[in-house]
């Protein structure tokens, strides 16, 4: 499919929401949530998609009833175990990106399994972001670098978003990736996690394939922090000014720091941001 964006971002909204339409008990929604989530890695991947980042515990959900977290940790574990057969067979790597330390130790010793079994994965890369939160994961980056000595992360935090979807017809970014998002194009959709499809997924990637991404530039190529053509002006008193072209935004590489599956922290099918 033409215009499909390299790096995908999904917050999966509307679980709950879905179950409460229904008269059922929110975990019912998470679980219908959980099965739509193995569909979307599955389309995604078919249709070339190379990175896609689902959000399914942010670190503010810790604030939901124990019983509906216990749910979820227990859901995340089983899920894991079901897919990881599915995941190998079609060359998806699996990492989990937020906090681990917060999670029972069973559901992280189950995570090291799947991440160890799908690293040799080529085909995508799967991320799911558990007690995850971006500012957190900032912080912890920049407090890294300052301790080297360095002004910005020496490693990247993750790849730059191309695309940020999200459900449930809620517009806004609730702390998830948000330095990778700086030039991400955003889509918001009134369907329900749950009762999203793949048709639902086709529309949204074709009107992405129509959006002219010009990166703070003139034309839809990102230009790399840096290689812009620079010129000296001379400022009155004599002072000499280095600056870049008239459109000074930087590209997407301006949005680096991506430490590669950081533990940073929060959220991926199951509870709504």
């Amino acid at each position: 499919m033409k215009g499909v964006p390299g790096h995908l971002a999904v917050i999966m909204d509307g679980n709950g929401r879905w179950a409460a339409k229904r008269a059922r008990p929110r975990w019912m929604g998470h679980a219908r949530g959980a099965q739509t989530a193995r569909e979307l890695v599955a389309h995604c991947a078919r249709l070339g998609v190379q990175h896609l980042t689902l959000y399914a515990f942010s670190s503010d959900n810790w604030k939901r009833p124990r019983e509906e977290v216990g749910f979820l940790m227990d859901l995340f574990a089983s899920h894991l175990e079901r897919q990881l057969a599915e995941l190998r067979a079609n060359g998806i790597r699996l990492s989990i990106i937020g906090r681990r330390d917060r999670l029972p130790p069973a559901l992280v010793a189950k995570m090291e399994e799947v991440e160890a079994r799908t690293a040799q994965g080529t085909r995508m890369h799967l991320r799911v972001a558990i007690d995850y939160s971006s500012k957190a994961a900032l912080q912890e980056a920049f407090a890294r670098a300052q301790a080297e000595g360095q002004e910005w992360p020496a490693d990247p935090l993750l790849p730059n978003v191309d695309l940020l979807l999200r459900t449930g017809g809620e517009r806004r970014l609730s702390d998830f990736l948000l330095w990778e998002c700086a030039y991400a194009e955003l889509a918001f959709v009134d369907a329900l996690f749950p009762d999203l499809t793949t048709a639902d997924l086709d529309a949204v990637f074709a009107d992405f394939a129509k959006r002219d991404r010009r990166f703070g530039g003139l034309n839809s190529a990102p230009v790399p922090v840096g290689n812009a053509a620079r010129f000296s002006e001379r400022r009155p008193g004599g002072r000499t000014e280095a600056s870049t072209s008239p459109d000074h935004h930087a590209g997407p590489a301006a949005a680096a720091p991506a430490r590669p599956d950081s533990r940073a922290d929060s959220r991926a099918s199951p509870p709504p941001p």
